[in-house]
């Protein structure tokens, strides 16, 4: 395997996120930081919603029904060995051929990686490095960062029982956003 053979990476297709509240992420991402929320997904056991942050990139939130993760408030750059809002990093990539020759790339080195999943949204593959850090890799079948947001449009907002942030940007916007406070030590390492 040539080392310095072109991987097509476009950048992150969405670094995913937990949350205890989805309602509060959407009222301060989508409101607050201005990143439109462009997609729902929703399982009997998980909401997972994606705010764009320009083509083909997001940051998307899980939310898992009936569960609540221990959160930690840290300063950004701090070690804590409590904090576990990080789920995993996801890379996009531009076509199904990329994501496959990227697949056979990880097998070839002897890493452990999935067959392909298809999302809908997208299709992946997972994979982690030698630290444990649970990667991902996709591309966008249908690229819900592409165009302005529509909220009633079900190819990309699936959720069958949105948050009401979701309720209230289908009816135009948002009524309130959350306030938020800095840490004590706010100061990151350099």
């Amino acid at each position: 395997m040539n080392p310095t053979a072109d991987v097509q990476w476009q950048g992150l297709n969405h670094l995913a996120l937990i949350t205890n509240d989805m309602d509060a992420t959407v009222r301060f991402w989508h409101g607050v930081l201005g990143a439109p929320l462009v997609a729902t997904v929703a399982t009997d056991t998980f909401r997972h919603y994606f705010f764009s942050f320009g083509p083909t990139s997001s940051v998307a939130f899980f939310e898992y029904i009936g569960r609540r993760s221990e959160m930690v408030a840290k300063p950004a750059g701090v070690f804590d060995p409590r904090a576990g809002q990080f789920d995993h990093l996801s890379m996009d990539l531009p076509d199904e051929a990329a994501l496959l020759a990227l697949r056979e790339r990880l097998h070839d080195a002897g890493s452990e990686v999935t067959d392909v999943v298809d999302h809908g949204l997208m299709r992946s593959i997972y994979f982690t490095d030698p630290n444990g850090i649970a990667l991902e890799a996709s591309w966008w079948q249908n690229d819900p960062t592409a165009d302005e947001p529509d909220f009633v449009d079900e190819r990309f907002f699936q959720d069958p029982n949105p948050v009401d942030a979701v309720l209230e940007l289908r009816e135009g916007g948002l009524r309130s956003l959350p306030k938020t406070v800095l840490v004590d030590d706010p100061q990151p390492v350099t």
